[in-house]
């Protein structure tokens, strides 16, 4: 393909992604207001209202939360209230299955059309600074890419294009990302579980002091707490 027609694919994609991001913003703040996020009522009412349509069809309100997992990672790129979001909604186990594939997908999708359409941007950008785990992923790429998952510490977006440096194979992506991501995800979407169930006790809202030593609240804060002190320690062995 001619280098100009390879850079204006790319001025069109780049124009096209902005412009959906800014209608789904825009779309997003104009059906919800920051109250909406703030008012215990609201959100016990909403919550509420969740649950009902989950209970009425769950087959197609869990095809939905997946699908809609994928689309976010894709127009976003970050996966941070997804799994909040699958926990309050889908509770611990349904909740922890959809978020691990769905953000798995959405990611693999991700690093696909990164690789296709930046790798030479994302090249001229990291190359250098991360030449130094080129050798360590030709070693063992699935096994390296599962640490790389698991540890963490990078935004979700550029840990998603970043692997296009290491030419990951899309099976090794995938199933090192549902592996690699799943305990911290499975831990995240238990604190969204949590709060959910919260709501669901508590007609008011409960003290800071309650909420905390709450076991659904401080289980999961323990289980991040130990996850990011692992994760630092493997970090310093593979990564150094």
């Amino acid at each position: 393909m001619p280098m100009n027609k390879t850079k204006n694919i790319k001025i069109i994609l780049g124009i096209s992604y902005i412009l959906i991001i800014s209608i789904f913003l825009w779309f997003f703040f104009q059906n919800f207001s920051i109250q909406d996020f703030t008012s215990y009522e609201l959100i016990k009412t909403n919550r509420d209202t969740l649950e009902g349509i989950k209970n009425e069809n769950i087959i197609l309100s869990s095809i939905l939360f997946f699908f809609g997992t994928i689309i976010w990672v894709l127009l976003l790129g970050f996966g941070s209230p997804i799994f909040l979001v699958g926990g309050f909604i889908f509770g611990k186990w349904l909740g922890s299955v959809l978020v691990i594939f769905g953000l798995s997908t959405g990611a693999t999708f991700l690093y696909m059309f990164a690789n296709f359409f930046f790798k030479d941007i994302v090249e001229e950008k990291f190359s250098k600074k991360f030449s130094n785990l080129t050798d360590k992923f030709k070693k063992n790429e699935f096994i390296f890419f599962l640490i790389y998952r698991f540890v963490g510490g990078i935004p979700f977006f550029i840990s998603n294009i970043l692997p296009t440096l290491f030419n990951i194979k899309l099976k090794n992506f995938f199933l090192g990302s549902v592996l690699g991501m799943a305990p911290q995800l499975f831990v995240g979407v238990s604190l969204g579980s949590g709060l959910s169930k919260i709501l669901e006790d508590n007609q008011e809202p409960p003290t800071f002091l309650e909420l905390i030593f709450t076991p659904d609240i401080y289980l999961p804060i323990s289980g991040i707490i130990i996850l990011v002190i692992i994760a630092i320690y493997v970090r310093k062995f593979f990564f150094k």
